[in-house]
């Protein structure tokens, strides 16, 4: 077997013993188990068990066709503001507690930062290698565009501090009784839309154009004196 071949067979090993007995009840033996190998084996293809359970989030999240979609998109404005929208519905989502899978797994992102930090290491690099072309090169276009400020430092920081904005707005609703009672789903969503994409440079024209809907008072008034 080759060493690609070997390694999807132990993530499709991996998979089914996570699916059946979650993170914290897997073990790199049971997954050498489950793909008829050494633990030692194993480890030539991942150095730990978050490694492995990175890898599968990192495949799942290149296959979600919303992400496709994203990546195929010539960047732009738009696509922007799709990205950002994008991000905040999927934290709504877990936050919503629709998929029990999801919430456990950003409880496992969140505990990551106080233990060792391997596993959100892990997930941040993959992420940034999925997404980090595409805002940078949107957020160029809609600085030339006109549409948005030039940031100071990597412009990929801000899409960091939109995603540690989201993940911690998300974990305050986890608990059965949530943390902050934020009010009505679909406002609180709006205004986090507008508030990240505020902070990542765009001005409220650009907002009101592309993210659709009316803005929040005080934004409309600034996008009408941009207008004007």
């Amino acid at each position: 077997m080759t060493g690609d071949l070997r390694r999807h067979h132990i993530l499709g090993a991996a998979k089914r013993c996570f699916a059946l007995h979650g993170y914290n009840g897997t073990t790199t033996k049971s997954v050498a188990a489950a793909a008829a190998i050494s633990e030692a084996l194993l480890f030539k293809h991942f150095s730990s068990k978050a490694a492995l359970y990175a890898e599968i989030l990192a495949d799942e999240c290149e296959a979600d066709p919303a992400l496709i979609n994203l990546r195929e998109r010539e960047p732009s404005t738009a696509t922007l503001v799709e990205l950002i929208r994008g991000m905040v519905q999927h934290f709504a989502q877990i936050a919503d507690g629709t998929d029990q899978e999801e919430a456990q797994r950003l409880r496992l992102f969140a505990t990551s930062h106080l233990d060792d930090g391997e596993f959100a290491r892990l997930v941040y690099a993959k992420t940034e290698k999925l997404i980090a072309a595409v805002f940078v090169t949107s957020l160029e276009r809609a600085v030339a565009a006109g549409d948005a400020t030039a940031p100071k430092g990597d412009p990929f920081n801000l899409f960091r501090f939109a995603h540690h904005l989201m993940m911690t707005a998300a974990l305050t609703r986890l608990p059965a009784t949530p943390c902050l009672n934020y009010g009505n789903a679909s406002d609180i969503e709006r205004q986090l839309c507008e508030f990240l994409l505020r902070g990542i440079g765009l001005n409220d024209a650009a907002i009101l154009l592309h993210l659709g809907g009316d803005l929040t008072p005080d934004a409309g008034k600034r996008a009408n004196a941009e207008g004007a």
